[in-house]
């Protein structure tokens, strides 16, 4: 990976491409070639966690399949930068659009993805027209690297959370000479372009998430509440809890670890590619609105190329830490206001997100505008289904374009 080199001024914004050492190549294949297997009950499926027949397979195609340095160039298509923000070395992609009067939005992953998850949508997004749509639905795109994760590289101190990253954005948008932008993002994409819509509503345009974090019912609904709802939202409401009750007995383990101990999980998977691998490919199988196995909703080696990501820049605990700065709140950072955002939101919800939002949480929050309910797609909205995503965002910012001229 290069960049400029060192000690240039914080506000400059230095141009980036990916570069990888062979060496850092050669490494993670002695890596997988001598990978130790533990035992496994191959009759339990994917009861126990990921099985090690399915695992051994994926280990043997990316490392002797899998192209890394095709991925890698596919990345360096995008004009890439970084830059300095309170402290941390942020990386992102800023795509601009053909045409000069294109909404300026920025678009931000989640864990366990990265910039990757955003390659089928860029195209669409910056140039409507090449892809059969109407021209005045343009944007210039800005795909920043959370600090901690990946191309950002590790974050320099603590405090990391949705709130002080929505302020860097907030200056990174600033920085590219775009004082009113949207922003759009899912997992802690979400959180981070929600808290940046709420502490920044003079120059948020509007906020368009495939996520909202707290939407969901955490905890078991009385009768009285099921009372006051109308029969869809009643239904809704009893899902979201059975899905949510589920994920807390069965699925949050992950997290537990990166609240509580984000460190010692990094030596891990830093040490092990086959962990690191695990880890993540267990959530996509989990998270993806697939039957079986993710590959039957997200393409093989996008999946591989957004492991590479954690991998190649040793971020697997950095990019943990963002759990346990939201629970413990360090670096004597306020936790998020609870001021309810003004931001017009939209909120598009696909069928196998494991955070069943309920409308009439959302409305407690969030200045709801535009609600989509799709019939297929799950937590990687933006890899499982580009085209449904793409032509909400359109939709949701043409909307408000229209309301704007009327």
């Amino acid at each position: 990976m290069t960049s400029s080199p060192p000690g240039t001024p914080t506000a400059t914004v230095r141009p980036f491409r990916i570069d990888i050492p062979q060496g850092d190549l050669d490494d993670l294949y002695d890596r997988l070639d001598r990978a130790r297997w533990p035992d496994d009950l191959s009759a339990t499926g994917w009861a126990y966690g990921v099985p090690a027949d399915y695992l051994r397979e994926l280990v043997r195609y990316w490392r002797h399949s899998y192209d890394w340095r095709a991925a890698e160039a596919q990345l360096n298509a995008w004009p890439q930068f970084t830059t300095t923000i309170d402290g941390a070395n942020v990386h992102f992609a800023h795509i601009r659009s053909p045409e000069p009067d294109a909404t300026p939005l920025i678009i931000t992953h989640g864990w366990p993805g990265s910039i990757v998850e955003f390659l089928d949508v860029v195209g669409p997004l910056t140039d409507p027209a090449a892809h059969g749509g109407d021209p005045a639905d343009a944007f210039h795109i800005v795909v920043p690297s959370i600090p901690g994760f990946g191309l950002s590289g590790p974050a320099p101190d603590t405090g990391w959370e949705a709130g002080r990253i929505a302020g860097a954005w907030a200056e990174l948008m600033r920085r590219l000479g775009y004082e009113r932008f949207g922003a759009q993002g899912g997992d802690w994409g979400a959180g981070i372009s929600r808290e940046l819509g709420r502490a920044h509503p003079d120059r948020v345009i509007g906020v368009h998430l495939n996520l909202l974090p707290g939407a969901q019912a955490t905890t078991e609904p009385t009768p009285g509440e099921l009372a006051a709802l109308d029969p869809a939202e009643r239904e809704r409401t009893l899902a979201s809890w059975r899905r949510w009750s589920e994920f807390s007995s069965q699925g949050a383990g992950y997290a537990a670890l990166h609240v509580t101990r984000p460190q010692t999980l990094a030596y891990a998977l830093t040490d092990s590619p086959v962990g690191q691998l695990a880890w993540i490919v267990e959530k996509f199988r989990e998270w993806t609105d697939s039957a079986e196995l993710p590959e039957e909703a997200v393409d093989r080696d996008r999946l591989l190329t957004n492991v590479m990501l954690y991998w190649l820049t040793g971020t697997a605990g950095s990019a943990a830490r963002v759990y346990y700065e939201r629970a413990n709140v360090t670096g004597g950072r306020a936790a998020r206001p609870d001021e309810p955002s003004t931001a017009p939101t939209a909120l598009a919800l696909f069928p196998a997100e494991l955070h069943l939002a309920l409308r009439h949480h959302a409305d407690r929050t969030e200045n709801i505008v535009r609600w989509t309910e799709f019939d297929r797609g799950g937590h990687f909205a933006a890899m499982e289904e580009p085209d449904l995503l793409v032509g909400d965002v359109r939709a949701f910012f043409r909307e408000l374009r229209e309301k704007g001229a009327g």
